[in-house]
Formats: C-alpha cells, sequence, structure tokens
C-alpha cells in the first residue's frame, strides 16, 4: 500500500501542474498573440516619437547641437508671426483639399455603389479609379507642370479657343496648383472608406424609405449620408494628416512661393538645425492628433472597423 501511495503522488503533481497551464492557457494566449505588435509599435512609433520629444528639449548652435534642457526652441516657435502664417496657409490647403476631395470622394463611391449594379464592373471602375497611383507621386505632380505653365498645353487651348487673350498666371506655381495636386493625389483616399461605408448600406433601407415616399435627395440625405459618416470621417482623417505633413508638393507646386509646416521643417533639417526642427514636428503633431479626436468625436468610427 505505501508503495502504491508514494508512486501515485508524482501522477497526481503532474496532474495538477497540467490543469494549472490549462486555466493559464487562455490567460496568457492574448498577450502572446499581441506581443509581436506591441514590440513593433514600442519600436517604430513610440521609441521614434520619444526621441523627438527629447530631442525637442536641445540646444544648438550653427554647427552643432548637443544634449540639453531648454524651452527656447518652442518659445521662438510659438512666438514667431511666421510658424502662426505657416500653420494657417497649411490649415487653409488642408480645408480646401478635405472640401473638394470629399465631394469628388463621395459623388465617385455614390456612382459606383448605387448606380453601378454589376458587380464586376464595379471592381473594373474602382481599378481605373488607381490606375494614377501606379506612379510615382513626384512623377504625378510634374505632369501637371506642361499642362499649367504659362505656354502649357491648357493656356495654348484656351488662347487657340479664343477663350482668353493671354496666359492665365495663377494655374501654376500657386496656391491653386498646390490644392489641384493635393486633390489629385489624395482624392482616392476620400474615395476608398466612402465606397466601402456605402457598400455596406442595407438596399433594403433605401428601398422602404422610397416606398414611404421620400424624394432622392432625402434618401441621400436622411439614409446614405448618416450611415457613410464613418466612411467620411476615415477618409477625412487620411486626406488632412497626409496634407499637413506634406512639403515635397507645396515646394514643386508652389515654385517656392508657399510654405507649409512640412517644408518648414524640411529646411530646417537641410539646415542642421533638429531641435528647432523636433520642437516643430512636436507642434505639429499636437495640432494633427486634436484635428483627428475632434473628428472622431463627431462620428462614431468604430462602426466603420
Amino acid at each position: 500500500m505505501t508503495l502504491t501511495a508514494e508512486t501515485s503522488r508524482p501522477s497526481v503533481t503532474a496532474a495538477a501542474g497540467r490543469a494549472r497551464r490549462r486555466r493559464l492557457a487562455p490567460r496568457v494566449a492574448p498577450y502572446l498573440q499581441a506581443a509581436p505588435l506591441t514590440v513593433m509599435l514600442l519600436l517604430f512609433l513610440l521609441v521614434p516619437i520619444l526621441t523627438i520629444v527629447v530631442v525637442s528639449f536641445w540646444d544648438y548652435d550653427s554647427v552643432r547641437f548637443y544634449p540639453d534642457f531648454v524651452l527656447t526652441n518652442y518659445t521662438e516657435l510659438l512666438t514667431s508671426p511666421v510658424t502662426w502664417k505657416t500653420y494657417l496657409n497649411t490649415l487653409k490647403y488642408a480645408a480646401l483639399t478635405w472640401a473638394i476631395t470629399l465631394g469628388i470622394g463621395f459623388t465617385v463611391a455614390y456612382f459606383l455603389a448605387f448606380h453601378v449594379r454589376s458587380t464586376t464592373w464595379q471592381m473594373v471602375l474602382f481599378l481605373v479609379c488607381t490606375i494614377p497611383f501606379w506612379t510615382s507621386n513626384i512623377i504625378r505632380m510634374i505632369s501637371w507642370i506642361p499642362f499649367l505653365g504659362r505656354n502649357g498645353l491648357l493656356n495654348s487651348g484656351l488662347i487657340s479657343a479664343g477663350i482668353i487673350d493671354q496666359p492665365l498666371e495663377f494655374l501654376l506655381f500657386s496656391d491653386f496648383s498646390v490644392v489641384l495636386a493635393f486633390v489629385h493625389l489624395y482624392a482616392l483616399f476620400m474615395v476608398v472608406p466612402i465606397f466601402n461605408s456605402m457598400m455596406r448600406i442595407d438596399r433594403a433601407l433605401i428601398e422602404a424609405a422610397r416606398d414611404g415616399g421620400a424624394s432622392a435627395a432625402q434618401t441621400l440625405w436622411n439614409v446614405i449620408l448618416p450611415l457613410t459618416k464613418p466612411g467620411i470621417a476615415i477618409g477625412s482623417i487620411f486626406v488632412v494628416t497626409l496634407v499637413m505633413g506634406d512639403f515635397i508638393t507645396v515646394r514643386l507646386m508652389s515654385g517656392g512661393q508657399s510654405a507649409s509646416i512640412g517644408l518648414m521643417i524640411a529646411n530646417e533639417i537641410s539646415l542642421l538645425q533638429y531641435p528647432a526642427a523636433a520642437a516643430n514636428a512636436v507642434v505639429l503633431l499636437a495640432v494633427v492628433l486634436i484635428m483627428v479626436v475632434a473628428m472622431l468625436r463627431i462620428v462614431d468610427i468604430r462602426k466603420e472597423l
């Protein structure tokens, strides 16, 4: 009997250990699954942002920068009229681009979702919208220069048609050309989420609205638009954040006559003023986050996810 009891103890202990592991596994598994993504976010998102924040408090001179804790970078940035003017100019670009891309994105998505009945044709036409994105952003921007230039195709065509007597100067190297390039670059970022939201709308709701006597405009305003708000919010976040951080578009399409926050940061980096550029980047990040939070407060984006 003693031998039987002694030999049974290890098996009881092993069974208890296996039972504990089985109870522990469901609790640990989610953390193990999230660990790779967490590590990636820490290494490639949180650490760079913290580094920029730290460097923004460093000091610098004309030839070098060195660790310190000063508020000079933020003081000079926030008290400079040039900074405020540049931020307002960037917000103007963001607002104009957002409004135009919203109109284009909603119209294109509405046509694809409700007027094209065939799923095959929906996919074909949607792929046609993506064709400009098969090339580089810079190539697409440069392609506007011979079209909008003083002696470009548009001015030459208008003069030949007798519509104008002299070339239109505002077409190139102006705010018009900058916004036009932004719309060309980022319109698809508004089309895709809105189209995705519209494809999720139950068509029975639209039929019910029509059966209830609602006109096309009433159906659009009271049924389709409210159900499309999550897609509009996602597209707005994409477009606004991309425009706020862009610098190459403003540099090329304005001919150096306009400025943006991204261009200001790029110029500071080229002059080796890394602490000042870091402080500017922190302020820009804060402004963009405030704008994104405001959008999320207006629209519940979780409905789209």
